[in-house]
């Protein structure tokens, strides 16, 4: 999805979807059930590592996502940390009440999140849109009319929104010719939305019928791309194997706070 800010290629970029997908799924259910501060904490920063070892993607494009995503889960648990409850106040003000135990179980919350985003930006990373469809279609039967639908309207997303600049430089011009009373609040919207979406049902079509006669259909066919599982599918399951038992590792050897369970602090 990223191949402009790629740098270079590594297993995971031939690692297959459903293997990235399921490992993803996996982890998510995995961290539900972590409640060893120390644990999640290790699984979070070695998800981060692993990310930015594995992106093969420019450094900073890598740092922006992983800030943003970082931002998100951090106020995600802004409402435990802010309104939690806790025998040891440490910020008291007006409603705002900020306690020990509120802080750990809002920042575990924030650390969950950050692990699992870092390995979806990991996948994220690695994988191009038409091997997701094509290991879609080829491992899970998923019928070729809906995966193919769903690789165009990806596809036509930056002609919507070259379509929506065009048509927003046009119309600047334009309205040095007119009144203002004519494109002042909701006209300015009727005059971006209807040739917009005019256009792209236009686009849409075409594209419809062009499909249909090459024969996109749910009939047997062949495949110009193969995906298969191979060693890289098992590394990928043995590497984030390794960085769990890792973490285990780090946590009973090095804890950094000694919390066994955030929910009993």
């Amino acid at each position: 999805m990223f191949e402009q800010w790629k740098r270079h290629k590594n297993f995971m970029d031939r690692a297959n979807f459903i293997t990235k997908m399921t490992l993803g799924v996996m982890l998510f259910f995995f961290v539900i059930f972590v409640h060893r501060f120390d644990l999640m904490l290790y699984i979070a920063l070695l998800m981060l590592i692993y990310l930015f070892m594995v992106s093969g993607t420019k450094f900073k494009v890598v740092l922006t996502f992983t800030a943003i995503s970082a931002s998100f889960s951090l106020l995600s648990s802004l409402f435990m940390i802010f309104y939690g409850n806790g025998t040891h106040p440490l910020f008291d003000w007006g409603i705002i009440h900020i306690t020990t135990e509120s802080l750990f179980r809002g920042l575990h919350l924030s650390l969950r999140t950050i692990a699992v985003s870092a390995f979806g930006l990991s996948i994220a990373f690695t994988t191009e849109v038409v091997m997701i469809f094509y290991s879609l279609m080829q491992h899970l039967r998923v019928k070729p009319k809906y995966a193919y639908a769903f690789m165009a309207s990806i596809r036509m997303l930056p002609l919507v929104i070259d379509s929506l600049f065009q048509l927003r430089n046009a119309l600047r011009m334009r309205y040095q010719m007119i009144d203002a009373a004519h494109y002042r609040g909701i006209n300015r919207l009727h005059h971006l939305l209807i040739p917009l979406l005019s256009q792209n049902i236009r686009k849409a079509h075409r594209l419809a019928v062009a499909m249909e006669k090459k024969g996109f259909h749910d009939g047997p066919r062949t495949y110009y791309y193969k995906t298969r599982f191979g060693y890289e599918d098992i590394l990928l399951v043995l590497l984030v194997i390794g960085i769990i038992a890792l973490s285990h590792v780090l946590a009973g050897v090095l804890p950094l706070t000694g919390i066994a369970d955030v929910r009993s602090i």
